[in-house]
């Protein structure tokens, strides 16, 4: 059997962090032997723990650091895995080689720099792939393998929970409250949409600028800001639209949540978005920073149900057919086999 150590340095939330928990679980109900090293996170941990691990944590950083390096290699020494897997640059920088398979799993346009010692690297969408290829990287040793979520049907959350009217429209958007999600975009378009309200689920630097533009439009009575939620299925039970506004998203996993549990999806043409919908026509796209055809794109589907149902279809469809856990858990294990010594 395969032994694959995980290594996760990652931050307390984000989309990458999630995906670790989801899919090291899946590996490890699918029988793969598996040890974790991640960086301090207590809730990490426990979710870990309730699936049968036991991780080891690690600072990954500060100054000094003189345990991370000698403890993760006394770790590998004594798990003797066939592969060791390194979530992103900060994990990547600190696992060492050896007579391990050592790969590095990317969900963005990394420099290379921090990765040029590891055997093979992973990539979450092709285009990903075609930038390591582009960068020199040999094509033989970049592997796709997409994400998945979980679609287990969930209770709509509670509007009254966060004080929003029965019977309004109701826009839910996920992420970090960063530039880069460009919040500040679907600020811009609620003008434009009469009687809806927002919830933002995230939380991040610009939580109180947006918070004030928000009033500055007008609008602020209307947008809940609901901080870091980890019943993401639920607020999309609850939801007419899941909205990713994002200038810049290399997969948009939030709109493969969406198609899982028949949310209808708007989203900005950014690199990831651009590519789910375009190949499936799972969604509907508007130009980044278009905050006019944002509005008009949701106003489309808020008032035609048939649009609406359509999309939802096509989302459920494209979700099982490249994104449910048992077709990209399958697809790692086949990768193991494939890289494994």
């Amino acid at each position: 059997m395969t032994r694959v150590l995980q290594v996760m340095a990652g931050a307390h939330h984000g989309g990458a962090e999630e995906f670790f928990l989801r899919l090291v679980s899946a590996l490890t109900r699918a029988g793969i032997d598996e040890h974790v090293i991640t960086r301090h996170d207590q809730n990490r941990s426990i979710a870990l723990r309730q699936v049968g691990l036991n991780p080891i944590e690690l600072p990954f950083g500060g100054i000094p650091d003189f345990t991370t390096r000698p403890r993760l290699k006394k770790e590998i020494a004594a798990f003797d895995p066939d592969i060791v897997v390194a979530w992103m640059s900060r994990a990547a920088r600190y696992c060492p080689t050896g007579k391990h398979i050592l790969v590095a799993r990317l969900g963005g346009y990394y420099k290379l720099k921090y990765y040029r010692h590891c055997d093979h690297l992973i990539a979450n969408t092709r285009d990903i792939c075609d930038y390591l290829i582009g960068e020199e990287w040999p094509v033989e040793r970049v592997t796709y393998l997409p994400n998945f979520v979980d679609n287990t049907p969930a209770k709509p959350n509670g509007r009254a929970n966060f004080n929003t009217p029965e019977g309004v429209p109701l826009l839910l958007a996920l992420g970090r409250l960063h530039e880069n999600k460009a919040f500040d975009v679907l600020l811009n378009a609620m003008p434009g949409i009469p009687n809806a309200y927002l919830w933002i689920a995230g939380e991040g630097a610009l939580r109180k600028e947006l918070e004030i533009s928000a009033r500055r439009l007008g609008v602020g009575d209307r947008v809940r800001w609901l901080g870091w939620r980890s019943d993401v299925a639920s607020l999309l039970a609850a939801a007419d639209v899941l909205v990713c506004p994002s200038r810049h998203e290399p997969l948009g996993n939030v709109i493969i949540e969406a198609w899982a549990h028949g949310c209808p999806v708007v989203a900005a043409a950014s690199q990831g978005p651009k590519l789910l919908i375009e190949s499936s026509g799972a969604g509907m796209l508007f130009p980044i920073d278009d905050s006019e055809a944002l509005a008009r794109s949701i106003l489309r589907i808020l008032d035609d149900k048939d649009i609406a149902s359509d999309l939802v279809a096509k989302g459920r469809q494209a979700y099982a057919q490249d994104y449910s856990e048992d077709i990209v858990v399958q697809r790692y294990i086949e990768f193991f086999n494939r890289v494994s010594p």
